[in-house]
């Protein structure tokens, strides 16, 4: 199987597994339950995993996932990609976009100790509440999952801490589409099960985005992309489309035994 622990992962004992099951208070009065920690504990053999904690090296891993440096990703089937750019050119997030919806996931600095998730979830909350934004919170596998209905989307964001990283998996899609038992979350859940973190030993502020680094193959695919966009705006004497997350799809993704995905960033 692969994804499996090293028996010692030499972490401190409160991140025993890489990551620390949500055990704290409810941050709002929309909470789903007095106890929002994940119900029956966190199986071991479950990630997401932190690559100093594996048997595997890196080069194995990434056959099985899509390697964008400090996360390397489970893909699904008939999935598209899609490259969301900063304005000085470099990658920022990576989604995937799925017939039910968008998924992206991203890992940020933490500190040592958990918890960051409990306080990026409450900002998320109280920013979603000022856009008048419906929002509630519900226990998934890893602890609180926080729900916004917008006018454009369904949002649900999942977040895990590590061991100095936090993960964040955003799920967005039409009405209905991220309710708990929706096929969009089963693929979020399932892939962010088996994606794993490079925190890398560089120093970052707490909640800065890990670095996204793309593999060779996809940015020669984004370049051309963008080229052919230049020719076609060329050709029709017209100025360029405005920036937009370009697809670079649609792809299979790596091999791997069960579907999965990767998804936006909003907030926090």
């Amino acid at each position: 199987m692969f994804g499996r622990r090293k028996k010692s992962s030499g972490l401190p004992d409160e991140t025993e597994g890489g990551f620390v099951a949500d055990e704290t208070p409810d941050i709002s009065e929309d909470s789903a339950s007095e106890d929002d920690a994940a119900p029956g504990g966190l199986d071991p053999d479950q990630g997401p995993f932190d690559l100093g904690e594996l048997d595997e090296e890196r080069d194995a891993l990434a056959e099985t996932r899509l390697d964008l440096g400090s996360v390397l990703v489970p893909l699904p089937a008939g999935g598209q990609l899609q490259v969301e750019m900063t304005q000085a050119g470099a990658p920022q997030a990576v989604h995937v976009v799925t017939q039910y919806g968008r998924i992206t996931i991203a890992a940020y600095a933490a500190p040592k100790s958990p918890g960051q998730w409990r306080e990026v979830a409450a900002d998320l909350a109280e920013s979603l509440r000022n856009d008048k934004s419906d929002v509630s919170i519900e226990t998934g596998p890893w602890g609180r999952e926080l729900l916004g209905v917008t006018a454009n989307a369904d949002l649900r964001f999942i977040g895990v801490d590590g061991y100095r990283w936090m993960v964040r998996c955003v799920l967005a899609g039409p009405a209905g589409n991220v309710n708990n038992d929706s096929p969009l979350v089963k693929i979020a859940r399932d892939v962010l099960s088996q994606t794993v973190v490079d925190r890398g030993t560089d120093p970052h502020p707490v909640r800065t985005p890990l670095p996204v680094v793309l593999p060779a193959a996809l940015t020669a695919q984004l370049a051309a992309a963008q080229q052919q966009q230049a020719e076609q705006a060329a050709r029709s004497n017209a100025q360029p489309p405005p920036a937009s997350p370009a697809p670079v799809g649609p792809t299979e993704g790596p091999r791997r035994g069960s579907s999965g995905s990767a998804m936006q960033q909003l907030g926090g």
